[in-house]
């Protein structure tokens, strides 16, 4: 079964859309706490548009979970991590003029100046997930680097038409046993809604889920508490239909990707 990491960043953009001081991430983090979630994550972005320093500073201090530090690879952003020892490292693409995150880490591209600033990381005793797109040159790469986990970007599933959402489902499949054949741990996230988790949460070997928005969105209308409620029961039992797209799971319950036809 798969955990619950709740995302608090778009508490913090309501916050700062007025440059006040409510709400605060970090009180509300208690009451994703409550509802059951089994770690906190934030994104330290270097333009500061939500997450701030200091809410990562009292999270730390108050989390009772675990606290998973989104963030870009740069020395500035290492030294911070560093010093805030947080429970993960989780290393994020990052754009200024983006609206969130689009796509995956080029691991690939990257080299070794990036595996460098993991072993950095991982030897002051803090673990790294690359957030990467279920690509086997991605996650042979993220092998390479020494990271010891990866989180499967689930944006291409949850934003697929859903005629298209078993391909994008199965390509997640087959990407979570590639990675866990090469090593890696596997978390996932990224659009992920009350509508579509299930599947994602029906993949085998998938040990978290990291999910923000459309949590905080029904917190709206149903408070954060009983938002993560709702979201760690569907997390918790999931259907394994095919209407909900996780039919393909079943036609080889033993090893789901023998089951798949190849993507091309």
């Amino acid at each position: 079964m798969a955990s619950l990491g709740v995302n608090l960043d778009h508490l913090a953009t309501v916050r700062q859309a007025r440059r006040t001081v409510e709400p605060d991430p970090v009180t509300l983090a208690l009451l994703a706490e409550l509802g059951g979630a089994d770690g906190i994550t934030v994104h330290l972005r270097e333009d500061r548009r939500h997450i701030q320093d200091r809410d990562v500073e009292l999270l730390k201090a108050t989390v009772r979970t675990r606290l998973n530090l989104e963030m870009a690879a740069t020395e500035a952003m290492l030294a911070k991590a560093i010093a805030l020892q947080p429970a993960m490292v989780t290393l994020v693409p990052e754009r200024r003029e983006e609206v969130t995150t689009e796509g995956g880490l080029d691991v690939a591209g990257q080299g070794e100046e990036l595996r460098r600033r993991i072993q950095t990381l991982q030897g002051h005793g803090i673990p790294v997930s690359l957030f990467v797109d279920a690509e086997p040159q991605q996650l042979l790469a993220c092998q390479a680097s020494g990271a010891q986990w990866v989180e499967l970007h689930t944006g291409a599933y949850a934003d697929a038409p859903w005629a298209q959402q078993p391909k994008a489902l199965a390509q997640l499949v087959e990407g979570c046993e590639r990675a866990r054949q090469l090593g890696l741990r596997v978390n996932a996230g990224h659009g992920l809604t009350y509508q579509n988790v299930e599947a994602v949460a029906a993949i085998p070997g998938i040990e978290e889920l990291n999910i923000g928005h459309t949590i905080v969105a029904r917190a709206l209308a149903v408070g954060l508490e009983q938002a993560v409620r709702q979201m760690k029961q569907l997390i918790s039992q999931p259907r394994r239909e095919p209407l909900f797209g996780a039919g393909i799971l079943l036609q080889n319950p033993g090893n789901p990707v023998d089951a798949l036809e190849p993507l091309g």
